[in-house]
């Protein structure tokens, strides 16, 4: 029996629906770490780069992607890890940093800091520590609405 393979786009678009495991308000597409996807005869590969090559969540996310394209079923699956080029905060897509806004991250800026706070749209804002919950955050605060947030660094 021959099982017709998924396309390409179809694949993209399950995993588009994979949430980032620490910022589950985006997915692994919008947070383009998935950089490509391809058929090598019937195995799918899935090439993925890490955030950072020390990144916590890595094991978490490829255990992620499997679960999801085998729920999918894709029973022929390669996941491989490219480290170069290194992820850069370039990769993000605009429905992923519109995303962290609404979801109180400031998404990261080329100034090296957030423009506004990402709740009350202030420009009033300070940074309180360069690092925050993950090693890709810092910890800033808005001077209006004192409240404290994170914002993406660029990398």
């Amino acid at each position: 029996m021959v099982i017709e393979k998924p396309a390409l786009e179809t694949v993209w678009s399950w995993l588009s629906a994979v949430p980032d495991p620490e910022i589950p308000v985006i997915s692994l597409t919008d947070l383009g770490i998935i950089r490509d996807v391809q058929w090598q005869g019937d195995t799918l590969e899935v090439t993925v780069t890490p955030t950072y090559s020390g990144c916590p969540a890595t094991s978490i996310i490829n255990l992620d992607i499997e679960t999801a394209l085998r729920g999918h079923g894709i029973e022929n699956l390669t996941l491989k890890r490219q480290l170069s080029p290194a992820w850069t905060t370039d990769w993000l897509t605009d429905s992923g940093k519109a995303k962290l806004e609404e979801y109180g991250i400031a998404p990261p800026q080329p100034a090296g800091g957030p423009q506004h706070c990402p709740r009350c749209k202030s420009a009033a804002v300070e940074r309180i520590s360069q690092f925050g919950s993950t090693p890709c955050k810092a910890q800033w605060r808005c001077t209006d609405c004192l409240e404290p947030f994170d914002y993406f660094k660029c990398i």
